[in-house]
């Protein structure tokens, strides 16, 4: 079991309990209990990773938090501060049913929330423990403590903005005529992690007609001059918070002749999204200034994804800049703004930047030019 821990400070961790079990007890559910991932991260300042052996954080309404963990994983988390935030260490070893030992915790609860990452194995176990307790999902509840970014968070999240933008400054080392999207997106991961993250969460090069599938990855096809590259890229810092950013290339002149066009309206869709950023403005009012831009020009059509994703501990998260979403935008929440062009079979482009709500707008955390970059091609 590899357990990453966090540099959060234990005054922001109890914080954090506290706000959860508040919210805990305001939704009506009795006790969290949060499985290994994101979730616990956010609360415990570490992750945990475990899978057939169950490590549960119990998050009572009423009461201090117990960490039920398999005795020989617990050392994974001895760089947390257990005792300082007033949590119970509970330890079991192979053998004992670790389900009933969550359930003498919790006593006899009416309800309890699950961790959404919760494996069914666990849930599952926790349920025949606990046979009269309503189970919901604790998604709904901590998602509202995770989406407003306090300032420590908005600094990993500026630091992991300002890491990934120095990957995208030295395309021109990576990005070349002759070489696969495959060799280029390895020397990209090698650079995520040389310029300060963790782990290259994910590398997409989209070269050619690739471009226009938005969630392509690599593949062996050969970059030739006059394609247009997407390169959208990102990955965890040490601290645990994510960045993500696209930017579009093109090897030497474009071989199409309505890229240049085309690639102004993106630039135009994104940096009107952008500018609507504010407290108040609903997420949906987000995603309806980039996609009218789009529409005005007559591309509605190639335009076939919302136009951006929250982001912190996970690269997806809430809140989601999507028609539908009326939700008010808040300071603190960050998120995508990532409009994109996909012409099937011909080229598609794509604009990503992160962004943070401040009191009074927006404050973005990459700031690499939009501008469509040509590399040369010898």
């Amino acid at each position: 079991m590899s357990t990453t821990v966090s540099a959060i400070n234990p005054v922001a961790l109890s914080k954090r309990l506290d706000r959860a079990a508040a919210a805990a007890a305001s939704a009506g559910v009795d006790a969290l209990l949060m499985a290994p991932g994101s979730d616990l991260r956010y609360l415990l300042g570490a992750g945990g990773g475990s899978f057939e052996r169950l490590t549960c954080l119990v998050v009572p309404a009423d009461g201090s938090p117990t960490l039920v963990v398999p005795r020989l994983e617990a050392p994974g988390y001895d760089p947390v501060p257990i005792g300082e935030l007033g949590i119970e260490l509970a330890t079991w070893v192979d053998g004992e049913d670790p389900y009933g030992l969550v359930a003498s915790v919790v006593g006899k609860p009416a309800k309890v929330a699950v961790g959404d990452m919760m494996v069914a194995l666990h849930v599952l176990g926790l349920r025949g423990a606990l046979p009269d307790a309503e189970q919901v999902l604790a998604g709904p509840i901590v998602r509202e403590l995770r989406m407003r970014k306090d300032a420590e968070e908005v600094a990993a999240l500026r630091a992991a903005g300002a890491a990934i933008d120095r990957v995208h400054a030295r395309m021109g080392e990576f990005l070349r005529v002759g070489r696969t999207e495959a060799e280029v997106g390895a020397d990209i991961a090698d650079a995520i992690v040389e310029e300060g993250h963790s782990v290259a969460e994910f590398v997409i090069v989209g070269s050619g007609p690739n471009g226009a599938s938005p969630h392509h990855s690599l593949s062996d096809r050969v970059i030739e001059d006059g394609d247009v590259v997407v390169i959208d890229i990102g990955g965890p810092v040490p601290e645990g918070y994510c960045s993500d950013s696209t930017r579009t290339y093109v090897m030497g002149e474009p071989r199409d002749t309505d890229v240049s066009k085309t690639y102004a309206v993106l630039q135009a869709a994104q940096q009107a999204a952008v500018d609507a950023v504010r407290p108040g403005v609903r997420a949906q009012d987000i995603d309806a200034a980039a996609r009218q831009v789009i529409a005005d020009a007559g591309l509605g059509e190639y335009f076939i994804h919302r136009t951006g994703h929250g982001i912190g501990l996970d690269v997806h998260e809430h809140p989601y800049i999507v028609g539908g979403n009326d939700m008010p935008l808040e300071p603190g929440m960050a998120f995508s703004v990532e409009p994109g062009i996909y012409q099937p079979g011909r080229w598609g482009a794509r604009i990503e930047d992160i962004v943070v709500v401040t009191e009074d707008g927006v404050e973005p955390l990459n700031t690499r030019p939009h501008d469509l970059v040509s590399l040369p091609t010898r």
